[in-house]
């Protein structure tokens, strides 16, 4: 079975985003990412971190040639690390929620989210993806994730020997989130669940404070290892905290402890 052997240095940037207000954000994470310079290998900040979980799609969606994509693909080459979060971004005629992962060399992929919130008429407002996305750092296989898909086990499902001959689809999954404080019990709950069943190691990073619909977050960002157990745990102040991932202890772990070989088969489709 092929792992990863190198650990993982992760930093997770839990802010108090600025709502609707992209260079206040970009001021305002730009420093703290810019603060952990040769400290990390990848930096995660929240969901919609340049605007707030809005909306208002028409007066917060950038292009993707846009400033702040401009401004990400400059701060990932100055800090020489792959920085990760999502954007509120126009394609065409449409809006979607769209994660950029950013390289320090300018090259960069892309995922939709998946799974609109419905309750905050998200689906109205922006459209859904349709690809999950599997990256590669430092030989890990990392999937990274917005928010409500969180609830979605199917969409998340880590399998063996599936998209690569002899790998697991992912060695860590991770979250990107604007949560309210309202269900902080369940997003620490299914960060658990999502860790435990994939075998995987998981990282959920969400904001805190209070955003322009008066909700409020709680922070609760978190590492969690592939027991469920916290590497990390956050409350629900402004924090940059790094994490560094044990590639020898998750090869163990899935060497002494196979659930994957009693998996169901089976296909992601649209």
């Amino acid at each position: 079975m092929s792992e990863p052997t190198q650990p993982l240095r992760v930093s997770l940037v839990q802010g108090d985003t600025r709502w609707h207000d992209a260079a206040a954000n970009r001021d305002y994470y730009g420093a703290r990412v810019r603060a952990l310079r040769g400290q990390s290998d990848l930096i995660v900040l929240p969901e919609t971190f340049t605007s707030g979980f809005t909306n208002e799609t028409l007066g917060n969606a950038e292009p993707m040639e846009g400033e702040s994509l401009r401004w990400l693909t400059a701060l990932a080459a100055e800090v020489d690390c792959v920085i990760t979060g999502s954007l509120v971004t126009r394609i065409g005629e449409k809006c979607v929620n769209r994660l950029v992962w950013m390289r320090p060399d300018g090259s960069f992929a892309c995922y939709d989210k998946r799974h609109l919130f419905r309750m905050a008429r998200e689906h109205e407002r922006y459209a859904a993806g349709e690809q999950r996305l599997i990256v590669e750092l430092k030989g890990w296989r990392i999937c990274p994730l917005v928010c409500y898909d969180l609830r979605f086990p199917v969409w998340i499902r880590n399998r063996y020997d599936t998209t690569v001959a002899g790998r697991f689809d992912y060695d860590l999954v991770l979250f990107v989130a604007n949560w309210p404080s309202a269900r902080r019990y369940a997003w620490q709950t299914l960060l658990r669940a999502r860790a435990i069943e994939n075998l995987s190691y998981c990282i959920g990073v969400n904001r805190v404070g209070t955003d322009g619909n008066g909700l409020n977050y709680a922070g609760d960002s978190a590492v969690l290892d592939f027991l469920g157990q916290p590497v990390v745990e956050l409350g629900a102040s402004e924090l940059t905290v790094t994490a560094t991932l044990d590639a020898s202890a998750l090869a163990a772990h899935r060497t002494r402890f196979p659930a994957w070989m009693d998996a169901d088969r089976f296909e992601l489709g649209d």
